[in-house]
């Protein structure tokens, strides 16, 4: 796959000229509603065998190599090149495809109401070839024990025929929140534990779930230990029943770090006692927070190199979310909060307002403001294909287990391209 990112004037004609490829391929590719009305700065992916670098002042064919992995005997034999040639500037060299690594991946599917939306029905078809788990969002404990569950409707059936096994996800939200109260008793009644693993035990074993998910959020801190334990004796217990156990963590940088949404998670714990674990690696922007990158790069990269320290490579999975945000401007703490845009809605936001993207080079992610209908001025961070490749290469340059999407039903047509680029997904066996 190339990354081809639409500079000023550029066409589709142009742009699949450039990489000898037909443009309706493009067109489908990135689902482009308005193929000639481009914005510029956005990211297109061009699915082509390998990729193309176009020479920038300074490089050689050695430099080119070391940032592509391959020797430069090599490339200057694959694009027929004497070795010591000067390159020309602007000079197309052809980099051949990589070795793949083999990862997990999960997304997760929040269903509301009494049956499941047709939006999030075909969301869960189109990424589940593409997923080794698909987690549904989520199974409440009510307090005695007892769960609530979300509708199914088809999506027991998509994940069977794409081999994709079921997550269930379990969570101590009540009436719409994570609730501390909830996540005491869980935590702390014995014959609450047991109504819940007898529970969850049942609904696995009818229902066909691989793995139980917890996804408890918002506890005290004087809780962390009691956390520990309940894990510890649901691990014997899903063990038991043939079933993996994974968690859900806070995006924590140290062990000390404060705050009601990290004190209960015990690292270190999590990654001893669970089959794995997903880092909740995003909303550092967020509905009512300040205009930021969802998930910048600089500080997903602390919160996996603290996980690191506490527990293996190979039980990470790194969250990401599949969403950015729209910011009415000034940000007023207190205020109306920011409106969620799909990356698509986010390209069609600034097609519709003449905004060319920019892009973050610290963060790694796309930005753009905009002036609206009455004059209120906007700014929106989203997620693109260059701000997905950059996790993809973290989690390749860590040994990460893989990689957790935050949510199904937003469309973003490039990163399941680039996901299967970059790795083979594995399936249970």
């Amino acid at each position: 796959m190339q990354i081809h990112v639409v500079q000023q004037g550029e066409t589709i004609f142009q742009i699949a000229n450039t990489y000898d490829i037909s443009g309706q391929i493009i067109i489908d590719a990135n689902e482009l509603e308005t193929p000639d009305q481009l914005v510029v700065g956005q990211a297109l992916v061009i699915p082509i065998t390998g990729q193309y670098y176009f020479v920038q002042p300074g490089d050689s064919l050695f430099s080119i190599g070391q940032t592509f992995g391959i020797s430069y005997e090599e490339l200057a034999q694959i694009n027929a090149i004497p070795v010591n040639n000067i390159l020309p500037i602007g000079l197309r060299l052809y980099i051949p495809p990589r070795e793949k690594r083999a990862i997990q991946s999960n997304a997760y599917i929040e269903p509301i109401g009494e049956s499941v939306s047709e939006t999030l029905e075909n969301a869960a078809a189109k990424a589940a070839p593409y997923l080794t788990f698909l987690a549904i969002f989520s199974y409440r404990v009510n307090r005695d024990g007892t769960l609530t569950p979300p509708p199914l409707n088809g999506l027991v059936e998509t994940a069977n025929a794409n081999d994709t096994a079921l997550m269930l996800v379990v969570t101590n939200l009540e009436e719409g929140a994570f609730s501390e109260e909830l996540g005491h008793i869980i935590l702390t009644v014995q014959a609450v534990q047991n109504t819940l693993l007898d529970q969850i035990v049942n609904i696995a074993q009818e229902t066909g779930y691989r793995d139980v998910h917890f996804d408890f959020e918002f506890l005290p801190a004087e809780d962390r230990e009691a956390y520990n334990e309940f894990l510890r004796k649901a691990k014997d217990r899903l063990s038991q029943a043939g079933l993996l156990m994974s968690t859900a963590v806070a995006p924590k940088t140290s062990a000390e770090q404060t705050g009601q949404w990290y004190e209960a998670h015990d690292y270190a714990a999590h990654g001893e006692i669970a089959d794995f674990v997903v880092l909740m690696t995003y909303e550092w922007g967020y509905t009512f927070g300040p205009p930021m990158a969802v998930s910048p790069i600089n500080e997903v990269r602390r919160v996996v190199e603290y996980a690191l320290t506490e527990m293996p490579a190979e039980k990470i999975i790194l969250g990401q979310n599949l969403y950015g945000y729209d910011w009415t401007l000034p940000f007023v703490e207190g205020g109306p909060g920011a409106q969620a845009v799909s990356p698509q809605q986010a390209i069609a936001i600034a097609r519709d307002n003449n905004a060319q993207i920019q892009y973050d080079e610290t963060a790694q992610a796309p930005f753009f403001t905009y002036t609206d209908a009455e004059g209120n001025e906007h700014e929106v961070w989203f997620e693109d294909a260059r701000s997905i490749q950059a996790k993809f290469d973290l989690i390749k340059e860590l040994n990460l287990r893989g990689i957790a999407y935050w949510k199904l039903g937003l469309a973003f047509p490039q990163n399941w391209l680039l996901l299967q680029d970059n790795f083979d997904i594995t399936k249970l066996e």
